[in-house]
Formats: structure tokens, sequence, C-alpha cells
């Protein structure tokens, strides 16, 4: 079949110049750059927040009109003095950096000058400021280019005014994309939320409308603002710490590197509080919340035979990094970014968060003993109501070893025992299965096998698994091979062969730590007198984590002796108890 020759019309010439290459207009720049950097109200809302944070704010309130497209934030922040302010919104200006070389030396929060002439691109900006010392203020609006439209004097007492009117007014498909009314404030929430928790000395007062909606008091540390912005978790909920990056311990110049290179945690316990989703793993580094998917997955790691299955942990850990380890220059909105020495700052993390875990016994105060009152003794309440439940209380310390006395065995299933302040309910099972699995941690060994195990038609995963571990298998025979040595607690046991066969299925060593620690635990159901019965608290006491098994399950019931009396009444008058009025 002969070739068809398309012919050449003058539009497919005209098409074809149509689409060169040129340069584009001024304009379409600064609306390319506006789109990337203020998206939404909650990135207005967080350009402008980390500018009143840049400005070293103490107090910062914001309120918001999102139905007029309206913000205004005010701070107490160092302000702006005339020259800076007819400045401002010019594109690329910045008070932050100064050459390329300033770009490995980022220690705020803004620094490319786009985040004010975006904000005038795709709304009316106002700014009003009063620098310290200065006599008054000065009010500037400005253009879509970000130059001063108006400059007049203002009365306000120091620190920065910023306001911005009609966002998106000249952007209709940007403004119909526009999520629901309460879905802009849920995102303007959660910035808020962010900025406050890398920020905790700060005071936030937030209104929407001429109304107020949510207010946060300062702390020293997110301590304080965790239990503001989590319900139902209180301070002895709790748990942080600090940390050196080790790196930086033995560095020429100790002092700064110590303070350029460290680490803060905070967990909460895991029988307490927990997540049914990950939404509360939270990564800050050097002031900002990001996303750094290695570092949220080693947090998630370390609690991962602490809580219970399907179950996330409430964590925020705080990096504090050397600003030429860091390039802001991944996104627009510095959500994400390169780190140096990533692994190392990963690996950093999970053992922070595992110290904290292993630590948390031993900071946490006696007094705080009586505030949970279980689900158990809330059903005696005068309104009958059952709430959500919450078995779990305070839990005898390691520090406290030789206070709980073993007074009983019940349904040869748990261990009744007596502490000073009330009583506890241990599962045998499962206590023991937490001191074996540390034990295995601790002391990892295999021992020669005086008759070798045989086991038949292993595949190759499962021969690879084995070897892992460090079980050397030989060949024995058609699809046979015997095994030489295996696991200490393993040796003396009937059930080796199936021992060993479920070794190889799978897992890593922590895996196969938890697997031999629940089939050598002792079973419920088997009798233990009193002697061993306390030989057991006692070990299970010194436990790191005594809270939960290495599958994530509660150990321990702690009924206190408030909450006893609480639930038998003792605290009525003697007449009311006998029924006369």
């Amino acid at each position: 079949m002969p070739l068809e020759l398309c012919p050449i019309t003058v539009d497919s010439v005209s098409n074809s110049v149509s689409s060169r290459i040129q340069s584009l207009p001024g304009d379409v720049i600064y609306s390319i750059a506006a789109g990337e950097v203020i998206d939404s109200l909650a990135a207005a809302v967080r350009e402008l927040i980390e500018n009143a944070l840049d400005a070293q704010a103490t107090h910062i309130t914001l309120a918001l009109w999102p139905d007029q497209g309206r913000v205004q934030v005010a701070d107490n922040g160092t302000a702006m003095a005339l020259d800076n302010l007819l400045q401002a919104a010019v594109p690329h200006s910045t008070s932050k950096i100064r050459t390329q070389a300033d770009l490995w030396r980022v220690a705020s929060l803004g620094f490319r000058g786009e985040a004010l002439h975006s904000l005038a691109q795709v709304a009316q900006l106002e700014i009003c400021s009063r620098p310290p010392g200065a006599e008054s203020g000065w009010r500037v609006t400005y253009s879509a280019t970000g130059e001063a439209l108006e400059t007049t004097p203002a009365a306000l007492g120091q620190g920065t005014v910023v306001t911005v009117t009609d966002l998106f007014k000249d952007w209709p498909a940007r403004r119909e994309r526009l999520p629901t009314l309460p879905r802009q404030l849920r995102q303007v929430q959660r910035v808020i939320y962010h900025c406050a928790l890398a920020h905790p000395t700060v005071t936030w007062v937030v209104q929407v409308g001429d109304r107020p909606w949510l207010t946060l008091t300062p702390s020293p540390t997110a301590r304080g603002l965790v239990t503001q912005l989590v319900r139902a978790v209180n301070d002895s909920d709790l748990h942080e710490g600090w940390q050196t990056a080790p790196w930086a311990e033995g560095s020429d110049n100790s002092l700064q590197d110590s303070l350029q290179a460290s680490i803060y945690g905070l967990i909460g316990l895991p029988d307490r509080c927990h997540r049914p989703r990950p939404d509360w793993v939270k990564v800050a580094v050097n002031g900002r919340l990001v996303t750094v998917p290695e570092l949220e997955q080693s947090i998630i790691n370390a609690f991962r035979y602490t809580l219970p299955r399907h179950r996330y942990p409430l964590a925020f850990v705080q990096l504090t990094v050397a600003p030429s380890a860091i390039d802001w220059n991944r996104r627009p909105d510095k959500s994400t970014l390169y780190l140096h020495q990533l692994d190392q700052w990963t690996a950093l993390c999970q053992s922070h968060i595992e110290t904290l875990l292993g630590q948390h016994a031993a900071a946490r105060p006696e007094a705080s003993q009586q505030q949970r009152v279980t689900q158990l003794l809330q059903t005696a309440e005068p309104s009958g109501a059952y709430g959500t439940a919450d078995l779990s209380d305070q839990l005898p310390y390691r520090e406290r070893v030789g206070r709980l006395r073993a007074i009983a065995q019940i349904h040869h299933r748990y261990i009744l025992a007596e502490q000073p302040d009330g009583l506890c309910l241990i599962e045998q099972h499962i206590a023991h299965e937490r001191v074996l699995y540390e034990r295995l941690q601790a002391q990892w060994r295999l021992v020669p096998l005086p008759t070798p195990v045989v086991l038949e038609g292993l595949t190759g995963k499962q021969l690879e698994q084995l070897q892992r571990l460090g079980l050397a298998t030989e060949e024995f025979g058609p699809n046979r091979w015997a095994i030489r040595a295996a696991p200490e607690p393993l040796c003396d046991r009937p059930d080796l062969p199936d021992a060993l066969l479920e070794l190889s299925l799978g897992g890593n060593l922590d895996t196969a730590q938890v697997a031999i620690a629940c089939r050598t635990a002792i079973r419920n159901g088997t009798p233990l007198d009193l002697a061993t019965l306390q030989t057991l608290l006692d070990d299970w006491q010194q436990t790191r984590n005594p809270r939960t098994c290495p599958h994530g399950r509660p150990i321990c019931l702690t009924l206190s002796e408030t909450s006893l009396a609480r639930f038998f009444r003792r605290s009525w008058v003697v007449g009311k108890s006998h029924g006369i009025e």
C-alpha cells in the first residue's frame, strides 16, 4: 500500500511556530510563583505566622474571616522600620540571607523573600509596624507587584500587624476550588498547632469573626502544649527527654556542635496514649514541622512491641541540626527537606524513643499514682453510665522492687499482688513473656544441640531466614536439612522442631525473639506457688517496658486505694450510709 503523505498547511506551520520556546512575561512568572507559595487560607496563615516567629514574637494574635477572605496577624516581635516596610513585598526581598553561601546558614523559618510578595499578588496587603524605640509606627499598603501604594503614620504598640483582605478575589478558579469553610478552618488549626508545638513558649490567641476560637498558653517545652492540643491527655501521661547527637560530642567545637546536633523527644505512655492512625507521629527540624517518612517510621518502629495491635503512638521529636546539614529547597512550602546524615538521625531517633520508653517509670512522680480511676470502678458511679474502656492505671515502678507482694494465683492465670497503695492483677503469661523477651535482647545465644534437628521440605526463603538468624543448615539427604545449634531457651523443649520451623517462616531477629519468648513463657493454666509468683513479679518490675508484652497487650491492672475507697464509698458520712436523714 503506498504511503500517503500529509500535506503541509498554513495551520500546521503556524502551530509549529507557536510551540517555540520563549520567555514568559513577568506577570505570568509572578502569578505562577504566587500560586506555588499561597494556594489556600492555611498557606497564607502559615507564612504570616512564620514571619512573626522569625521576628521573635512571644505573643501572636490571629483573626480570621474566611468567608470574606480576610486574615489578620498581630505580633509583639521586633517589627520593621519604614525603609524595610517599603521593600517588604518586593519580589525576592528578604533580610535573612544575602549571598548564595547564606543558603547553607539559614536559621530562620522564612528566607526566600516570596511570601509577602505572593500575598500581594493574590490579595490586598497591608502592614502596620513599629520597631522598638520608634516614636510611632507606619502603615503601608501594597500593589499587586509589591510596590508601596500608600504610606501613613500609625499609632500602635511595638510589633507588627499584617492584614490580608480579598484573598483570591481576582483568582476565581482558585477561589472556586477552595474547600468548605469547616475544612479550611481545620487546615488553619493544623498550621497553628504545628507552629505552637515547635515553638511552645509563644502565646497564641485566635478568633474567627468576632468570636474567640482557641487560646494556647505558653510552656517551657512541647509537653505543656500537647495537653492542650490532644483531648484527654494529661501531663502525667507524657515523658520527655533530650540527647546530644553522638557525632557532635567528640567534635572540635563541642559546645557549638552540641547545640546544633541534638534531639528532643516527647512520648505518650503506650498503655495510655495511642491512636487509631499515625496522625500524632510528628517530626520537627529547627523549629518547623516537616514530613520525613524515614524518621516517622523509625518512631513507629520504636513502639512496635509496646503498643496494642493496630494502634499508633503519640510522639513528637524535634531535631536541632546545623544549618549547613539542611537543604530546604525541596518544596516551596518547605514541608520537607534534604537532611544530611539521614541514616544516623533515623537511628538516633529510634534509639532515643526506646530510651524514653525505658526511662518513663523512674521519671514519674509518686503523687501521680492517684490520678486515674478505671472503667471497672466508674460503673459504680451514681449515674451508672459506662464510658470508654480504660482499664489502665499506674504500674508499680522498677525502683519499687519488693514492694509488690504476691498474695494468690487466680484461675491459674492471674497473679493477685498487694502494693502499699492498692492491689494489682498481673497476667502471668504475658508478664513472663516480657521478662524473657528482654533477656533475649540482652543476651542472644545459640548453643550446640546434642542431637541435630532434621527439618524437611524447607524452601529457599526458609533456608535464607535460618541463615540470617545464625542457624546454620546442612543437607541431610533429599530435601532434608540438619540444624546443629539453636537459641538457648528452646534447646530442651520437646517442640524444638516446631519452634525452628516457625522461626524459618520470616521476620528479623527481633521477631524471632518475640516468638521464642511467647513460646517459652509460663502458660496460662499452670499452677504456681507463692515463691515462684514473687520471683516472677520481681523480675517483671525490673524490665524496661513493664506496661505491655512484646505484642502490645497490657500486663497489669492496678486498683489504687483511693479508687477502692471511692468504689466502696467509704467517704460517705455514717448517717447517710445508714439511710438516716
